[in-house]
């Protein structure tokens, strides 16, 4: 059993070291040879996430996140500092209407619930 694991783990360092295209292939062709050992592979890719896009999400993530100094121009670092405050404060203003006008929709519907069930229901026959 312990050459088995060790087989197993030095063919999934093979395959990690050659990429997705080698994961794909052996997937495909445990499909075409046995189909429950290509689902098996291809669950186990799933599960270990090995297709997984290491830069997925990054370079937004890291705009946000990045710090921009100072520039060394006073004037200019003064306006871009009021222009992110105000933009922050209409980002916020932004958020509190789409929450009032949530709220809004939710007590519409409420109410219309409400006078759908004080209204008798109608007689079949």
């Amino acid at each position: 059993m312990n050459t088995l694991t060790a087989w197993v783990g030095r063919s999934r360092d093979w395959l990690d070291d050659r990429g997705r295209a080698a994961w794909i292939a052996a997937m495909v062709i445990g499909f075409i040879l046995f189909w429950p050992i290509g689902l098996a592979l291809l669950f186990y890719i799933i599960w270990s996430k090995r297709m997984r896009c290491e830069h997925w999400g990054r370079r937004a993530r890291d705009f946000r996140t990045r710090d921009f100094g100072k520039t060394g121009n006073t004037a200019f670092d003064a306006y871009r500092e009021e222009t992110l405050r105000r933009l922050e404060e209409e980002r916020e203003a932004f958020t509190s209407f789409l929450d009032q006008l949530r709220a809004a929709k939710d007590k519409a519907e409420f109410d219309q619930f409400m006078a759908s069930r004080s209204q008798p229901a109608p007689q079949a026959g």
